[in-house]
C-alpha cells in the first residue's frame, strides 16, 4: 500500500510539473510574438500614444435629440499607420498605399521616409480601404482602432453641439459648455426637436442661396418655459471635420453660436419693448392718437419714418402695424426717458439671458451715455445692441403673461436655476394687450404674409441697417445694408412657439419679402408636426382681428 501511494504521489508531481512547464512555455512563446514578431508593430504603437491622448477611464457622455435622435456619440473607427523601420521597398509601398487610401504619392513617401517608429497614415478609414489595406499585406503598415467622437448628423445643429479636439476636450457649444458632466460619462438630452432644427436649416439655406444673403438665421422657443426648440445657422460646418473649415478666414464666426455670440441693432422687431414699457405704466392706450409729421427733431438730430413717409393722426395699434418710427418715440416720450431705461433692464438687455451655451451681451456704454438722441433710436431699436437670444427671452415676456424666463438648450440641465433670471417685467393685462396689438400687425398692417389660415399669429417685422462694426470696419456710421428680421409667436393666445428669422443682408428691399415668408413656412411646418388646433374657422373668419377680439384695439386701423 505505502508503495501505491508514493506512486501516485510521483504522479501528481509529474502531472504539476507539466502543467507548469507548458504554461511557462505558452509564456514564452506569447512574449516571443509580441516582442519579435510583433515586436516593431508594439513599439510603434507605443510612439504613436504620445501623439494621440489614451482613452479616458470613462467614456463620454453622448448628446441626443429631444425625440431620441443621436447628434453626438462615441464610434470606433480604425485609422492606418506605419512603422518606417519594418517598410521593405518604400517607393512601392507608398504607391500602393497613395492609390488604397486616396492620398498624395510624394506625401505618403514623405510619412514612410520619416526617422520615427510611428507615422500616421490616416484617420477613419472606409471598409473599402481597410480592406484593401489587409488584402495589400504590406510589411510596416498596420491597422488599429480607436474610439472617437462622431456627429451623425453631419452639418445638423454643427454651432450648437460643437466638436471635439485632440485632447478629448470640447470646444464650442454643448460639448465645451458640458465638458466636465459629459467627461464624467453623462448623457445629455436636448431641448432641440429633430425634425423643427431640420426645417429651419433647409429654409435658411434655400435663402441664403436665393436672397444671397451673407448669413441666415433661425431660433424657435417655447416662450412658457424658454426651451431652444431649434437654433440654426448657415453657413455651418461638418463637426465631423472640423479641421477642413479651420483655415478658413471665417473660421471664428464659422463655429460660434450667432443666436447667443453676435450683436446687433434690431430695428423695428423693438418697437413692442418701448410700446409695452408705455402702456404697462398707463401713458398710452392702443387707441391714443398722435399726429405724425414724418419728422421728430431731437437735439439737433432728425428722426424719420422709413421712406420719409408721413401718416398724420394715428393710433398706437397703428404705429406698431405700420412700424412708424416718429411714434415710436412719441410712446418713449410718454413714458419719460428715465422710466424706458428701467424697462430696458428689466428686460433683460444688458445682461446674459442665462443660456446654458456660450453666450455675450453688450452693457450698452454708448446707449446709456444719456443722451436724448439715443433714447429715441434705441425707441425703434436703433443705436442699441442685442442677441438673438436677448431678444427671443423679451419676447417670451411679452407672450407669456409678462415673465422673463431663462433659456434653456439641455433638459434638466445640471447647472443650478439663477432665480434673477424669472421675473415678471410687464403684467399679464399688458402681456394680453400687447398680443392683441401684434395680432393686428399681422392681419391689418404690413405683415400679412406671415397669417396662417385658421391661427392667430403675433409678430413684428424688423430691417435695420448694418453697422461698419458688423462687417469688421473700424468706422463709425452705418453701411448701405440691412439686417431683415420677422419675429412672432403662436398660437397667439395660448403661445406655445416663439419664431425668429434673421437674415444679413439680403437682396430684398424689407423684411416683408425675405423674413416673413420663412416665418411663415417654417411656423406652418411645426403647427402640423405638433398638431396644435386651430383657433377659428377660417372660412368663417372675416380678417378683421378687432372684430374677433377687441373692437377698440384697431380702431381707425388699415389694412395698408
Amino acid at each position: 500500500m505505502r508503495e501505491f501511494a508514493n506512486k501516485a504521489k510521483t504522479g501528481r508531481f509529474n502531472f504539476v510539473l507539466a502543467c507548469l512547464i507548458l504554461a511557462n512555455l505558452g509564456i514564452i512563446c506569447r512574449l516571443y510574438y509580441i516582442q519579435i514578431v510583433k515586436g516593431e508593430h508594439y513599439k510603434a504603437w507605443a510612439q504613436g500614444l504620445q501623439e494621440f491622448s489614451q482613452e479616458p477611464a470613462v467614456e463620454r457622455g453622448e448628446i441626443f435629440f429631444r425625440g431620441g435622435e443621436p447628434l453626438a456619440i462615441n464610434k470606433n473607427f480604425t485609422f492606418a499607420y506605419a512603422s518606417p523601420p519594418n517598410v521593405r521597398d518604400v517607393p512601392s509601398t507608398a504607391k500602393k498605399l497613395a492609390a488604397i487610401l486616396s492620398l498624395d504619392e510624394k506625401d505618403v513617401l514623405t510619412r514612410l521616409e520619416k526617422e520615427t517608429l510611428y507615422s500616421s497614415l490616416k484617420e477613419r478609414l472606409s471598409d473599402d480601404e481597410i480592406k484593401g489595406i489587409k488584402e495589400a499585406n504590406l510589411d510596416g503598415i498596420y491597422l488599429r482602432e480607436r474610439k472617437e467622437r462622431f456627429y451623425p448628423q453631419g452639418f445638423l445643429a454643427a454651432q450648437v453641439v460643437g466638436f471635439m479636439r485632440e485632447g478629448s476636450q470640447g470646444q464650442y457649444g454643448i460639448e465645451e459648455y458640458y465638458d466636465e458632466e459629459l467627461s464624467q460619462g453623462k448623457d445629455l438630452t436636448l431641448n432641440l426637436d429633430y425634425n423643427i432644427q431640420y426645417s429651419a436649416e433647409q429654409l435658411i439655406a434655400s435663402a441664403q442661396r436665393d436672397l444671397r444673403t451673407q448669413d441666415a438665421e433661425a431660433v424657435v422657443m417655447d416662450p412658457r418655459n424658454g426651451e431652444v426648440l431649434a437654433m440654426a445657422k448657415t453657413p455651418n460646418f461638418d463637426p465631423n471635420n472640423y479641421k477642413e473649415f479651420a483655415n478658413k478666414p471665417e473660421t471664428v464666426k464659422l463655429f460660434n453660436n450667432d443666436s447667443c455670440q453676435e450683436l446687433f441693432e434690431p430695428g423695428s422687431v423693438f418697437k413692442p419693448f418701448t410700446m409695452s414699457s408705455a402702456l404697462n405704466e398707463g401713458k398710452v392706450t392702443p387707441d391714443t392718437k398722435y399726429i405724425d409729421n414724418g419728422i421728430v427733431i431731437i437735439g439737433g438730430y432728425k428722426v424719420l419714418n422709413y421712406g420719409e413717409r408721413s401718416y398724420g393722426e394715428q393710433t398706437m395699434t397703428q404705429v406698431l402695424e405700420k412700424s412708424i418710427n416718429t411714434g415710436s418715440v412719441f410712446a418713449k416720450n410718454q413714458l419719460g426717458n428715465e422710466a424706458f431705461m428701467k424697462y430696458l433692464e428689466a428686460f433683460g438687455f444688458f445682461e446674459p439671458t442665462g443660456i446654458d451655451i456660450g453666450e455675450t451681451y453688450s452693457s450698452n456704454k454708448e446707449f446709456k451715455k444719456g443722451y436724448d438722441i439715443n433714447y429715441a433710436t434705441a425707441a425703434f431699436g436703433q443705436g442699441i445692441q442685442i442677441t438673438s437670444m436677448q431678444l427671443m427671452r423679451g419676447y417670451c415676456a411679452l407672450a407669456n403673461g409678462g415673465w422673463l424666463v431663462r433659456p434653456s438648450v439641455v433638459k434638466n440641465e445640471h447647472a443650478p436655476a439663477d432665480p434673477s433670471k424669472r421675473r415678471q417685467v410687464i403684467s399679464s393685462e399688458t402681456s394680453d394687450t400687447i398680443k392683441k396689438m401684434l395680432v393686428s400687425v399681422i392681419e391689418n398692417g404690413y405683415s400679412k404674409k406671415a397669417s396662417i389660415p385658421g391661427y392667430y399669429i403675433a409678430g413684428k417685422t424688423g430691417t435695420a441697417q448694418l453697422t461698419w462694426g458688423f462687417y469688421g470696419i473700424d468706422r463709425k456710421g452705418y453701411s448701405d445694408q440691412t439686417m431683415q428680421s420677422f419675429i412672432g409667436f403662436f398660437p397667439a393666445y395660448d403661445p406655445q412657439f416663439l419664431v425668429l428669422i434673421k437674415l444679413n443682408a439680403p437682396q430684398a428691399k424689407t423684411a416683408e419679402y425675405s423674413a416673413l415668408p420663412i416665418f411663415h413656412e417654417l411656423s406652418r411646418q411645426i403647427l402640423y408636426l405638433y398638431q396644435v388646433p386651430p383657433d377659428f374657422d377660417a372660412s368663417q373668419h372675416n380678417g378683421q382681428a378687432g372684430a374677433s377680439w377687441n373692437q377698440t384695439a384697431v380702431s381707425g386701423s388699415s389694412s395698408n
